[in-house]
C-alpha cells in the first residue's frame, strides 16, 4: 500500500504539488526509509544503494510516480530507470539540501546582496559529494517554478524547484548536469496558469538566435592583467587623459562573408588599431544579450551575459584582457533604465509585475515600447546593483557608461500632463531611481570603477559626490557642448559671426560638472548623416571644418569620446548592419583626418595642460572670445599650478588671417605645436614655420603678444619654447 496519498500523487503527476521536496527523494518514516521519485517516461525504476544492492520501486501512479520502503538506513543511492527500451542512471535531485543560506535570503530581502549573481542563476558546483548544477531564481508570486531543458524533455513536472516562501527564492541542485546545458524556467503563476517559458535573469550565456535558451556556463579564463589593475587603482581619473573610442562591436569591421568579427578576432584587430590611434579607452556599446539587433543592444534581455552572437563569455574576457595588456581601459554601455517586453524576458516574470511597475504611467516607456524597472523594490534594485558589480569583478571592466539617466530621474520624462504620477512630495523626481543611482556610484567607485552619465538635462550635481548631495557619477556627458558646437559648425561660415555665443556659452558651466565631450553614435544615425556630412561648404571645406571641430574638442576642457568611423571622416551615416567604410582611407583627405586624430590623441596625452585641468576652472582662460567679425577664438590651457601653458587659436572662416595678434603671458620663443591645416592632414599647408618671437606689446590684457598666421577653417596650438 502506498504511503503517499492519491492527492499528492496526482499533484506530482500534474506538476502542481506545493512542496515536492517534502514527498520526493529520501524520507525516514516509522523505522523505514521511503524513496520516492517522479519519472514520467519510466516503465520500471530501481534504486541501487551504495552497498550495491538493488530494489525495484513500485509504480503508484500511471504517470510515473514510484515508491519503495526499505527497512535499512540509506545514505547514498542512484535511481536506475528504463524507458522505451533504454536504461539510464541518475542521482536523485530531491535528496540534496538547498545551496541557498539564511544570509542570502536576508540580504536579498533588504536589497543589499552584492554577490547575488553568485547565488542566483545557474552554477556548476559540488554539493553532497556530487558535481552538478544548482539553479536559483526569484519568483515570489509563482505557485511553481521548474527547470526545463533537453535533460528532462522540457517537461516542467520533472524538476520542480524548492520554494523559500519567506524570500520568494526557488532552487534545485541537479546532479551530473554540466556546463553547456540549455535550460529555461517553466513558471506557474499564483493561479496555476502556465506562463511562457522564461530565460534565467542571471544567466551568463545564451543560445544563439533563433533559439533563446539560457546556457550553463563555468568560466575557466586565466587573467594576465594584474599590472594594469594595480596601476588603475592609483590613478586620479579627474586629472588623467581619457580619450574614448566608442565601438559597436557588431559593425566595426566585418568578416569577408559579412558576418561580425567574433570577440577574439575583434580583439586581435581592434586593440592594435586603438593603440595606434592613441585612444586611452574603448567604450563598447551594449554587448549584453539582446533579442533585437536593431536596438544596438539598448534593449537587453540578459544583463549578465555578453552576447553569444560573438562568442562565449570567456571570449569576451579575452578581449578585455588584451586591452588591459596593452594599457587600454574598457568601459561598457550599461542599460538599467528599461528592458524589452519579450515574453521570455523579465516582463510579468512570475505572472505579476515583478521587475517593472504595474501602472503604465510608471512602468512603460512609450517612446521605446519598453518596461521601466521598479527601483522601489529592494530585490529589483539589488538585481541591477549586483549586475554592475558583476561586470567589474568578473570581467575586469573599468567603468560603466549609464544609458538614459534622464529617463530614470524624471517621472514625467517624455510624458504629457496626466500621463505620470507625482512623487510623495508632488514633484516629478523619481526618488527611488535617484537613491538607486547614488548607491550604484558608491558601490562602483568602491570597486575601483568609474561611471559616466548620459544625462541631457540640467539636473544638479550629477557628477558631485553623494556625500555632498550629488548623484555620485564620475563624469557627465556634456550634451550642451555637443549641441551648441555642432549647431555652430554646421552653419555656413558667413553666418557664424552672428552666433559666436554658441562656442562661448559653454564655458559658463564647463566646470559645474566633471564633463566628458561626446561625439557619439547618436549624432550619426536616424537621418542625421555623418560628421563630415554635417559640415558646410565644398569637399575641401567640409574636411577643414571637421578637422577644426576635432581640434577644438581636444583642446576644450573635458574628457573626450569619439564614435568609430568619425576618426577618418566616414562619409556615410553609420549602418549597424554593415561594416565601417574602411576603403575610404585610400583617399588622402580621409587618411589625413585619421592622422590628425592620432596626433590629437598624442598631443592630449603628452601635454598635461590639456587633461590635468579638464575638471578644474583654473586650467582655462579666454584670450579672445569677442572677435565675432572674424569668427576667431583664442584661449589658454594650463596645468594645475599654471607652470605650463598652451595657447589655442581657432579661425572658423575660410579667410586666412595674416599678422593676427594675440596676447600671451610670456615673451620669448613660441612654436606651432599643431596645425589642422597642415598638408599631412589634407590642409593647404598655411601656418607658422620656425620659432615665433613674442614681443613686449601688451595685448588682450596680457603683457606680451604674438603676431601669427591663422590658416582658413583651422585650429592652431602654440607652445612656449621654455
Amino acid at each position: 500500500m502506498s504511503r503517499l496519498s492519491s492527492q499528492d500523487a496526482n499533484n506530482l503527476a500534474k506538476g502542481v504539488h506545493s512542496s515536492p521536496f517534502s514527498v520526493l527523494g529520501k524520507h525516514r518514516e516509522a523505522n523505514e526509509t521511503i524513496i520516492r521519485a517522479f519519472l514520467p517516461r519510466a516503465e520500471t525504476v530501481f534504486v541501487t544503494l551504495d552497498n550495491g544492492s538493488s530494489t525495484e520501486l513500485e509504480k503508484i501512479h500511471d504517470d510515473g510516480v514510484f515508491e519503495v520502503a526499505l527497512t535499512t538506513a540509506v545514505q547514498g543511492y542512484r535511481l536506475e530507470g528504463e524507458a522505451d527500451g533504454n536504461r539510464y542512471s541518475l542521482l536523485d535531485p530531491y535528496c540534496f539540501q538547498s545551496a541557498i543560506g539564511d544570509v542570502d535570503r536576508y540580504l536579498l530581502g533588504e536589497g543589499n546582496h552584492h554577490d547575488l549573481y553568485r547565488v542566483l542563476g545557474s552554477h556548476v558546483i559540488e554539493l553532497g559529494g556530487a558535481k552538478g548544477v544548482v539553479f536559483s531564481v526569484w519568483a515570489p508570486n509563482a505557485s511553481r517554478v521548474s527547470v526545463v531543458g533537453e535533460f528532462n524533455h522540457w517537461d516542467g513536472r520533472c524538476h520542480v524547484m524548492r520554494s523559500h516562501a519567506d524570500s520568494g527564492l526557488w532552487d534545485i541542485f541537479i546532479p551530473e548536469l554540466s556546463e553547456g546545458t540549455l535550460y529555461k524556467y517553466e513558471i506557474l503563476d499564483k493561479h496555476n496558469n502556465k506562463l511562457p517559458l522564461k530565460n534565467d535573469p542571471y544567466a551568463m550565456y545564451f543560445e544563439q538566435p533563433p533559439g533563446n535558451a539560457s546556457i550553463v556556463f563555468d568560466s575557466r579564463f586565466g587573467w594576465s592583467d594584474d599590472d594594469f589593475l594595480s596601476a588603475r587603482g592609483n590613478q586620479d581619473v579627474l586629472t588623467m587623459p581619457i580619450s574614448m573610442y566608442e565601438v559597436h562591436a557588431m559593425s566595426w569591421r566585418r568578416q569577408s562573408d559579412g558576418q561580425p568579427l567574433p570577440y577574439r578576432e575583434l580583439a586581435e584587430q581592434l586593440v592594435p588599431y586603438v593603440l595606434e590611434m592613441g585612444f586611452t579607452h574603448i567604450e563598447l556599446m551594449p554587448l549584453t544579450e539582446h533579442p533585437f539587433s536593431g536596438s544596438w543592444g539598448y534593449q537587453p534581455i540578459g544583463l549578465f551575459a555578453p552576447t553569444s552572437k560573438l562568442g562565449s563569455p570567456d571570449d569576451f574576457r579575452y578581449l578585455i584582457n588584451l586591452c588591459h595588456e596593452n594599457g587600454i581601459g574598457v568601459v561598457i554601455d550599461w542599460v538599467p533604465a528599461h528592458f524589452p517586453s519579450d515574453e521570455h524576458g523579465l516582463g510579468l516574470f512570475d505572472g505579476t509585475h515583478l521587475y517593472e511597475h504595474a501602472d503604465p504611467k510608471q512602468g512603460l516607456h512609450v517612446d521605446w515600447g519598453t518596461l521601466i524597472f521598479n527601483y522601489d523594490r529592494p530585490e529589483v534594485a539589488n538585481y541591477l546593483l549586483s549586475n554592475a558589480l558583476y561586470w567589474i569583478r568578473e570581467f575586469h571592466i573599468d567603468g560603466l557608461r549609464v544609458d538614459a539617466v534622464a529617463s530614470m530621474l524624471y517621472l514625467d520624462y517624455s510624458r504629457e500632463e496626466g500621463e505620470w504620477i507625482p512623487n510623495e512630495h508632488g514633484g516629478n523626481e523619481n526618488l527611488a531611481a535617484i537613491q538607486f543611482l547614488k548607491r550604484l556610484n558608491e558601490l562602483v567607485h568602491a570597486e575601483g570603477g568609474i561611471t559616466f552619465a548620459e544625462e541631457s538635462t540640467s539636473f544638479p550635481a550629477v557628477s558631485h559626490p553623494t556625500y555632498a548631495g550629488g548623484l555620485g557619477f564620475t563624469f557627465k556627458w556634456n550634451m550642451g557642448w555637443m549641441h551648441d558646437t555642432l549647431q555652430y559648425m554646421s552653419r555656413d561660415p558667413i553666418h557664424r559671426r552672428h552666433h559666436q555665443n554658441d562656442l562661448t556659452f559653454g564655458l559658463i558651466y564647463a566646470f559645474s560638472e566633471n564633463f566628458q565631450l561626446p561625439l557619439s553614435h547618436d549624432e550619426v544615425v536616424y537621418g542625421k548623416g555623418s560628421m563630415l556630412g554635417k559640415m558646410p561648404g565644398d569637399v575641401w571645406q567640409k574636411f577643414a571644418n571637421l578637422r577644426a571641430l576635432y581640434a577644438h574638442m581636444f583642446a576644450y576642457p573635458g574628457k573626450k569620446l569619439l564614435f568609430m568611423g568619425c576618426e577618418f571622416a566616414q562619409s556615410a551615416e553609420w549602418d549597424h548592419d554593415g561594416s565601417l567604410n574602411w576603403d575610404c582611407l585610400q583617399d588622402g583627405q580621409h587618411a589625413g583626418m585619421q592622422r590628425l586624430v592620432t596626433d590629437l590623441n598624442s598631443t592630449y596625452k603628452d601635454h598635461d595642460v590639456l587633461h590635468s585641468t579638464d575638471c578644474n576652472g583654473n586650467g582655462f582662460e579666454w584670450i579672445s572670445c569677442d572677435d565675432a567679425e572674424h569668427s576667431v577664438f583664442a584661449f589658454s590651457r594650463f596645468n594645475i599650478d599654471k607652470s605650463k601653458e598652451l595657447v589655442v587659436v581657432c579661425n572658423l572662416t575660410p579667410e586666412p588671417q595674416r599678422h593676427y595678434r594675440i596676447g600671451v603671458n610670456q615673451t620669448g620663443q613660441w612654436n606651432e605645436l599643431l596645425n589642422t591645416d597642415a598638408t599631412i592632414y589634407g590642409g593647404s599647408g598655411m601656418g607658422n614655420t620656425g620659432a615665433l618671437l613674442a614681443d613686449d606689446v601688451a595685448w588682450h590684457n596680457r603683457r606680451a603678444s604674438l603676431s601669427i598666421t591663422l590658416p582658413p577653417l583651422a585650429v592652431v596650438i602654440f607652445q612656449p619654447v621654455n
